[in-house]
């Protein structure tokens, strides 16, 4: 249960970052680098949640559902 808990609050600050990564865009018009900075954070929180969902997964901690072929 935990890591669920753990990947909802890591997408939610995926979202947080790519919305001030556009909100840099619009504002600062290409002056200032935090755009760039916001959205390899986006990356980075993006390899890291896959990252945990392919580990949950292989140990066991998330059982995958849905259509079984």
């Amino acid at each position: 249960m935990l890591i669920k808990i753990v990947v909802i609050l890591l997408l939610l600050v995926i979202i947080g970052s790519l919305g001030s990564g556009l909100f840099f865009m619009m504002r600062d018009r290409g002056k200032s680098d935090r755009t760039v900075r916001a959205l390899t954070w986006r990356i980075g929180l993006s390899l890291a949640a896959f990252a945990l969902l392919m580990v949950g997964a292989a140990t066991g901690l998330i059982t995958p559902h849905g259509i079984v072929p």
